[in-house]
């Protein structure tokens, strides 16, 4: 749609009512809610026309048809839409952007979504924890999230409401991008990897797992390992497919109940076709709830020089199904099955072998390295936490099939 058409439509519809609109202005609105915003065009000459309507005090025009003024729950908007909700904001965050005035969480009784409200418009700031009527905002997306976007066309009423909101708890596996409340476990917990991080770690409740990450921020606590949380509005992101929850926004109070945290177990066959360094025996530091890797010199990178080290065996590697490849970890039990050698025989072997623990490294890969196995699991961070592992068995079947499909004949 050509917006200089648009822009002399409306000003014909404002002129026929008495009014002397200035077009540049109009095409100026109009531009900016198309390019800037993405509103589609009729959608935007709906709105500019109906913000002139009411600047010019000009009645029916404008109106017709009009669903941005019509009160809306939260759960109902979709992308694209020109919603008119009541809210209370549950979260303010800081803004990444000196475009944006204000960015937070908006909730009513049906859900919650995030908000940006746009430096340009001039909004006036919201407090946290009072209600608000947001009219003609719109729903704009990013990377599969809705939110809310609070623009120049944007009307921002502070109300007087009094009603408790109760967040309603959604299992994790059927959480989606955007704003969720859970009940979740901490069943477990890492060390932030820099300054900016204050703590990171999994969730998990009778459905599965998610990860979790607070971003260093005054007021933020860490999370207890092993304790039980009911977390209210944290933001959930999704990368690379994977989903995550953002603690930041949400407020998480302890339960004294328990729960019996499901896995999100993953199958996985094809060949290991690449076994990382630091596979093998490896030492770790003997602090408690540390456990990190030592270097060889026994380095920790938290606690220092720890002598009193502890060994441990471990296998880093890639599994490819010729489509796909997966980053694997296996723990001891399942090292020691596939590769055929104990903990300690490896200790005994390595103190006493010219090559030390590299022995270990080369009689795991000479094991497993080019064979075919199948794993389950839990992901964490893209790479498949080994439970279980087994070796991949010969189907005659199979191998006939495949030879008939490439035309060839058994050797």
């Amino acid at each position: 749609m050509n917006l200089s058409e648009v822009t002399e439509r409306i000003s014909r519809k404002l002129e026929s009512n008495g009014a002397q609109p200035d077009r540049q202005k109009i095409e100026s609105r109009l531009r900016r809610l198309v390019d800037e915003f993405g509103v589609n065009a009729a959608e935007a000459e709906r709105t500019v026309t109906a913000d002139l309507a009411r600047e010019y005090h000009i009645t029916g025009v404008g109106t017709s048809g009009s669903s941005s003024t019509e009160l809306r729950q939260i759960c109902e908007v979709a992308p694209n839409d020109w919603v008119t909700i009541e809210g209370k904001v549950v979260a303010l965050t800081r803004p990444v952007s000196p475009s944006m005035a204000q960015t937070g969480i908006i909730a009513d009784s049906s859900g919650a979504i995030r908000f940006v409200a746009w430096a340009r418009g001039n909004p006036p700031a919201m407090e946290y924890g009072e209600w608000y009527r947001i009219e003609s905002a719109v729903i704009d997306e990013y990377r599969g999230t809705p939110n809310l976007s609070i623009h120049s066309g944007t009307t921002i009423s502070q109300i007087e409401k009094d009603i408790p909101l109760l967040p309603s708890i959604t299992p994790i596996a059927e959480l989606k991008p955007g704003v969720g409340s859970v009940r979740a476990k901490v069943v477990q917990v890492r060390e932030a990897p820099h300054d900016r991080m204050l703590q990171a770690g999994l969730l998990g409740d009778e459905s599965g797992t998610i990860r979790f990450v607070i971003w260093n921020e005054e007021g933020k606590d860490k999370l207890e390992l092993d304790a039980v949380y009911n977390v209210f509005y944290a933001t959930v992101d999704e990368y690379n497919g994977r989903l995550s929850l953002v603690l930041n926004t949400a407020m998480y109070i302890t339960d004294e109940g328990d729960i019996e945290v499901g896995k999100n177990e993953t199958g996985v066959q094809g060949a290991l076709v690449h076994i990382a360094p630091g596979s093998g025996l490896i030492k770790r530091c003997p602090v408690e709830g540390c456990n990190r890797t030592l270097s060889r010199q026994n380095y920790c990178p938290v606690h220092e020089i720890q002598p009193e080290f502890r060994y441990d065996l471990r296998l880093k590697g890639v599994l490819d199904d010729g489509v796909h490849a997966k980053n694997v970890l296996m723990r001891r039990e399942v090292v020691e099955r596939l590769a055929g050698i104990t903990l300690d025989e490896a200790v005994q072997i390595a103190e006493t072998n010219p090559l030390g623990m590299d022995e270990i490294f080369y009689r795991i890969q000479n094991a497993v390295l080019g064979r075919y196995y199948t794993c389950g699991g839990s992901e964490f961070d893209g790479r498949l936490l080994v439970d279980s592992c087994t070796a991949s068995t010969f189907e005659p079947a199979e191998l006939a099939s495949l030879l008939n499909r490439a035309g060839g004949e058994p050797a």
